[in-house]
């Protein structure tokens, strides 16, 4: 088995990081850009491979359409391949194929698809087979669920006759994903009213315009640089190509980090961060930014900062079980991540007695987001990574970027 074992620096870091282009604003930026017949320029395209695997499969003609363990690939081609009237398989990996949509599909039959389940009802793969209009341009649609849904509705809801209406029930979850979905859509000529008092969103019936549309870096790449500032001993970072009035809800992570010990200013080439004084103690909802809960709970987990979290249900249906998976390599750092409130509340709290006797092994459950969150452990001892390459799915360079301010090998584990 594959591993790597990062090492501490043996110096204040100082360090420029070009981070990756936002694979949540190049998929919707892709799907746009099929709607219009491939005629928008697009730059900075995402290097993540749920980015590049979007792009293989909108310029494939294979009645498969393999999405391997990208979610949000999953959803928005289902929408698009329905809306477009393609034949297609949809499937992926066995836990991509764990990975809910019925949800999805549900509101596609009632608009006029007709999709067919291959194995679990409302689970891939799927085998998309047509599509007819119902004349129905309403939905009511739980809010709470994944966003990846709504986004992926909304995305193709100027194509339909009447255009949508979607009435979310319940609460709402990663809200900022919509909206970024929303204001991308409004940047290619689509008219739409918001009314998150009464959560109803409503898109006219339109065609995209062709426009160019330079992509934003990653927010959510972002993040393991201001974990890595924050454990880092002396450390000075300028993350550039982001900005600070951005659409990506994890540009939550300066006001998360900025009590974790890390300030952020802005400059003209993106956000200069440098270490400050943490707090003791921290909450926050991650309802509109789950992805960013386990850089927060590892982190406070190694800098001993009490930490309540709500809003991370959604966690459960992502890669893997990020809860459970939190639960137990958390444990390897002397930390322990507890249910407070049944699938509500949970806090992180570390045992004051522990102290590393070996260098903790790190099992990532083939979830980019567990090794990507826990490599910045090593800026206070040696951590091992287990299976590294999972980054591709979202920061393919970071490796070689945590390398210019601090030293790791490859390893191979029994």
């Amino acid at each position: 088995m594959k591993s790597i074992l990062v090492h501490p620096p043996q110096k204040a870091i100082r360090a420029e990081i070009k981070l990756a282009a936002s694979k949540s604003e190049c998929n919707r930026a892709l799907i746009i850009n099929a709607l219009t017949g491939f005629q928008c320029d697009l730059s900075n395209i995402s290097e993540a491979r749920d980015s590049q695997t979007m792009l293989r499969l909108l310029q494939s003609e294979d009645a498969v359409a393999d999405v391997i363990d990208a979610g949000t690939t999953m959803r928005f081609l289902t929408a698009y391949f329905t809306v477009t009237n393609q034949q297609k398989l949809m499937t992926g990996t066995p836990r991509m194929c764990e990975r809910p949509i019925g949800i999805l599909v549900d509101a596609l039959h009632i608009l006029g698809a007709e999709i067919e389940y291959q194995n679990v009802t409302g689970y891939p793969p799927m085998q998309l087979k047509g599509f007819n209009y119902s004349g129905e341009n309403k939905l009511n649609i739980r809010g709470d669920v994944s966003s990846q849904y709504i986004s992926a509705l909304l995305l193709i809801a100027p194509s339909l006759p009447e255009g949508l209406t979607i009435n979310l029930e319940g609460e709402v979850g990663s809200r900022p994903y919509i909206e970024m979905t929303l204001k991308q859509m409004e940047h290619f000529g689509i008219k739409y009213s918001a009314d998150w008092e009464a959560n109803v969103l409503k898109v006219e019936p339109s065609a995209y315009q062709p426009q160019p549309y330079a992509i934003e870096s990653d927010w959510s790449g972002a993040s393991y640089w201001y974990s890595i500032v924050a454990l880092a001993a002396d450390a000075e970072v300028e993350l550039l190509g982001l900005k600070q009035n951005s659409l990506q809800g994890d540009s939550a992570i300066v006001d998360i980090m900025a009590q974790l010990g890390v300030e952020s200013t802005y400059t003209e080439r993106g956000v200069l961060l440098r270490k400050i004084p943490a707090a003791e103690s921290i909450a926050w909802d991650f309802t509109d930014c789950p992805d960013l809960a386990q850089t927060v709970a590892v982190c406070c987990a190694v800098k001993n900062i009490h930490l309540t979290l709500t809003g991370i249900e959604s966690l459960k249906i992502k890669e893997t079980d990020r809860v459970f998976a939190l639960q137990e390599e958390l444990k390897k750092l002397g930390a322990e991540l507890n249910e407070v409130e049944k699938d509500h509340k949970y806090e992180v709290v570390r045992k004051a007695e522990w102290e590393p006797t070996s260098t903790p092994s790190i099992f990532t459950y083939d979830d980019h987001r567990m090794a990507l969150a826990f490599a910045a452990v090593g800026m206070v001892q040696d951590i091992i990574i287990e299976e590294p390459g999972v980054v591709v799915k979202s920061y393919p360079g970071y490796w070689k970027d945590l390398a210019t301010v601090t030293t790791w090998e490859e390893m191979q584990l029994s």
